[in-house]
């Protein structure tokens, strides 16, 4: 064979050889490539005290009281990414809606963990009312992921024909609404777990509205962040839906979906409940890790 039929076939083979790898690399980041994990923080940055308990268990006796915990949580990832899900408030009038005491502002409640707020990559609103969505204009880097037709109702319909919009507090909806024109926003259209390696986001709440909640990949399992769609341990363990729910059955579905989901039964972790704080291994005074 000539030198030329010689360098012809290396060539060739080298081509095959670059198609493989490619192939491989390609597989690799495919559907099944290990999926992204998280070290997850629970945050509290505020306390109620007395709160009724009726607020989070529907058909509670009236004059039941519980403590309440003002929390969000925040996850680090591997490859820099900061998430916040949810931000609290810190505006006056939140504050004194709140009646919470201990009060923190959120910027300044994840200093503990090293984050700055520039720091945040990411900001996975559960829902717009006040206590969720009150923090986004102090992380002003942050693309916010939230579900579309909690946006679409929250920043249109809700301030229309006298609508109730109960929660829902102008200026945290002019903060979102100015990120999306800044394209820092990203629609969710129901469940997706395509999204973000290592995130899913499940809807629940019924039409015109759309909570969600989040479970996130760990070292030690999926961790499962209920917010507002189990606020209490007592949610989980009779699940009985929330009494601010406009239909309480998809609550209901997602009490039982959230326990089948969790790495273990106490991951699941309720979005209001002061447990949490005494439960998880303390980083700081009002931070825990969930593991």
């Amino acid at each position: 064979m000539g030198q030329v039929g010689r360098v012809g076939r290396v060539g060739r083979v080298g081509r095959v050889l670059g198609a493989v790898a490619a192939i491989l690399v390609l597989s690799a980041r495919g559907p099944h490539a290990e999926a992204d994990k998280y070290l997850v923080y629970a945050v509290r940055f505020a306390t109620r005290a007395g709160a009724p308990l009726s607020a989070y268990v529907p058909g509670a006796a009236p004059d039941r009281q519980v403590d309440v915990a003002f929390a969000f949580w925040v996850l680090k990832g591997a490859d820099g990414r900061v998430v916040l899900v949810d931000t609290g408030f810190h505006r006056p009038s939140a504050l004194a809606r709140a009646r919470a005491t201990g009060v923190v502002s959120p910027a300044d409640a994840i200093a503990p963990l090293g984050i700055h707020p520039g720091d945040v990559t990411d900001i996975f609103l559960t829902d717009m009312n006040w206590d969720h969505a009150g923090g986004v204009d102090l992380f002003p880097s942050a693309r916010v992921w939230v579900q579309k037709d909690e946006y679409g109702y929250c920043a249109g319909d809700a301030w229309q024909n006298g609508r109730p919009h109960t929660g829902v507090d102008a200026d945290d909806v002019v903060a979102v609404v100015e990120r999306n024109v800044r394209e820092r926003v990203t629609f969710l259209r129901g469940d997706d777990d395509t999204s973000i390696s290592g995130i899913e986001f499940h809807r629940t709440g019924a039409r015109p509205r759309a909570a969600q909640w989040i479970t996130a990949q760990t070292p030690n399992g999926v961790v499962v962040l209920a917010a507002d769609a189990a606020p209490l341990y007592e949610n989980l363990d009779v699940p009985q839906g929330v009494v601010t729910a406009l239909d309480t059955r998809p609550e209901l579905r997602a009490a039982i979906e959230m326990r089948s989901l969790a790495a273990r039964p106490e991951l699941v972790v309720p979005g209001r409940d002061l447990a949490v704080f005494s439960r998880f291994p303390a980083v700081s005074g009002g931070i825990v890790r969930i593991e």
